[in-house]
């Protein structure tokens, strides 16, 4: 078994509800269990400004699933969710789920890096991931702890 964690975004349609579906989807996963689940944050668009804005989560799953196996059971729940990817980056979607870190592996192909390459400049993606895992070490960036009180998070705040 191995610690995973996910980051979880949205912003078309009930971005809510398309997230705690997800967490439902994740938790269910074949030898997977959910182990902590953020707050959702409401965040501002990064990348391509002029959408809406952004809500944001994360969670730790305790898997046997590869990174591979365990991307691919991400982009079916996306799917599932009314998910297009139509080559347009960081544009609105309504759900987008990314494996930020497993641990203890590292990937470099085609299809994953692990960890994930820009967790540590992004607000959205260290908000959550500090509600799950604080002290958590992310290999060749550091601590989340660390890396958020270095980034902006203007503009992020907890939904109620």
């Amino acid at each position: 078994m191995m610690r995973a964690y996910v980051a979880l975004g949205s912003n078309l349609g009930d971005s809510k509800q398309y997230m705690l579906d997800a967490i439902d989807a994740l938790a269910v996963l074949p030898h997977t269990e959910l182990l902590a689940r953020s707050r959702i944050y409401r965040t501002p668009p990064w990348g391509k400004l002029d959408q809406p804005d952004f809500l944001n989560a994360a969670v730790a799953l305790e898997t046997a699933l590869e990174p591979h196996d365990l991307l691919d059971a991400l982009l079916n729940i996306e799917r599932f969710a009314g998910r297009e990817r139509n080559g347009e980056r960081w544009g609105p979607r309504t759900l987008d789920l990314d494996l930020l870190h497993v641990v203890g592996k590292t990937v470099n192909s085609e299809r994953l890096s692990l960890p994930h390459p820009h967790i540590a400049d992004r607000a959205f993606v260290l908000l959550p991931l500090h509600d799950v895992a604080p002290a958590l070490d992310i290999p060749g960036q550091g601590k989340v702890e660390e890396l958020l009180r270095a980034v902006d998070t203007q503009g992020c705040t907890p939904l109620a």
